[in-house]
């Protein structure tokens, strides 16, 4: 037998049995997490198949998060919120609903994904917490009934692909820049049902909102989990989040050498910023390639891009300027905590001095939710994750997709600005 992948030894332990790619396996659920939108029909599926006095397997092991439609931004979600909140009191479970920030973000910042777990929430974005040495991927509601009744899922073991990146980013350039490029490269199917491997100099560099960033992406080339071998960096952003320091360890697990799998490569020594332009996140532009382009909105924050370290950065290639004239600006920190941050250091004031928006953690625009809809022919500029036809309100409008720096810089000149230009 050849040597195991990170994902293959990830699967080993929680099947209790050797696993290898394109096996199919029942594996022991470590965290399960659903959130206001997809809860309320996981919910109604487990009571289906278990029974309305039932338990849910481990409730230490289930997470709830109020973040897509909070507050409540309509009768009928109100009513799920409060079905959400009886069923969290009623079972036992920990539930994150007073604004505590997106899912993806507070899961990992409150301890809930370790190194070497499997993770699975109902939202496909979950393969977020892969930056972190889990195996984390989305799962649908139904699915999610049979975890809350069993602790198990079947999986077919993925087949790896190593995203080799190399070099140094130079200045202004970011991970969502890499992330875009690969995407851009290998296609939105380019990695059907693997499990992503960021691999390389550059990569291994990374801090961990940086990586967040790339395995938040993953599941936009196909991938069922994007993930980073934990190491010191993963160590040290989980002390003080998680009482056991030595479950920590753990996990921290590696691939060997011998191990199957395909890789690619990429140097970023001379990368520049990138765009995804409308409808398709793998429609890649280097940004001195796209076209002037007068926007609408800019929207900083989301998953992907809403954490202090994305906020900090849009704020500095902004340098106290004024939002340009007709573009209306939205920022978003990912969650109470990152908001905190914000606040300490003096950006709320800076973006609200700006003429900027700065709202509570939570989806919002991103989803088209609560507000920041796009109206038809409106153009928005983006640090989220998807630019889908309708995403962001009208099927009329166009979202772009950027990183931070992308964002800030183009706040204050109106037009799809390079921040190394600023």
């Amino acid at each position: 037998m050849t040597g195991q992948t990170l994902s293959e030894k990830i699967f080993s332990r929680a099947a209790k049995k050797e696993a290898h790619a394109g096996e199919f396996v029942m594996a022991d659920i470590d965290c399960a997490m659903i959130h206001d939108i997809t809860g309320p029909l996981a919910i109604k599926g487990f009571y289906e198949i278990a029974g309305r006095d039932a338990k849910v397997w481990d409730p230490s092991k289930v997470v709830i998060l109020f973040d897509h439609q909070v507050p409540a931004d309509s009768l009928k979600a109100a009513e799920n919120h409060i079905m959400l909140r009886r069923f969290a009191k009623s079972q036992g479970i920990l539930n994150y609903d007073i604004f505590c920030g997106v899912c993806h973000q507070v899961m990992p910042e409150k301890g809930h994904a370790l190194p070497g777990r499997i993770v699975v929430g109902t939202d496909s974005h979950t393969c977020t917490y892969g930056a972190l040495g889990a195996f984390a991927t989305g799962i649908g509601s139904t699915d999610m009934s049979s975890v809350f009744a069993t602790g198990k899922l079947w999986f077919m073991v993925p087949k790896t692909l190593q995203l080799m990146v190399e070099g140094r980013l130079p200045s202004r350039v970011t991970s969502k820049d890499v992330v875009l490029r690969i995407i851009g490269d290998i296609g939105a199917d380019g990695a059907n049902y693997m499990a992503c491997e960021f691999r390389g100099e550059a990569a291994c560099r990374m801090s961990m909102p940086e990586r967040m960033t790339m395995s938040n992406m993953a599941i936009e080339m196909g991938a069922k989990a994007g993930m980073f071998e934990a190491d010191q960096i993963t160590f040290d952003y989980l002390k003080g989040r998680v009482a056991d320091p030595a479950a920590v360890k753990e996990g921290m697990v590696q691939g060997d050498p011998d191990a199957e799998f395909d890789q690619k490569h990429w140097n970023v020594d001379s990368l520049e910023p990138q765009i995804a332009m409308p409808h398709n996140v793998d429609n890649v532009l280097p940004v001195s390639q796209v076209p002037e382009t007068r926007i609408d909105q800019v929207f900083l924050g989301s998953c992907t891009n809403g954490r202090f370290e994305d906020l900090a950065l849009a704020s500095e290639m902004m340098k106290g300027e004024p939002v340009a004239r007709g573009v209306r600006m939205i920022v978003v920190p990912a969650s109470r905590e990152e908001y905190m941050k914000c606040l300490r250091a003096g950006l709320v004031e800076k973006f609200m001095e700006a003429g900027a928006m700065v709202e509570s953690a939570c989806c919002g625009p991103c989803m088209g939710g609560s507000f920041g809809l796009l109206g038809a022919g409106e153009r928005c500029l983006s640090t989220s994750n998807r630019n889908f036809v309708g995403r962001q309100g009208s099927p009329q409008a166009f979202v772009y997709l950027c990183s931070p720096a992308v964002a800030g810089a183009s706040a204050i000149t109106g037009t799809i600005t390079d921040p190394r230009e600023i």
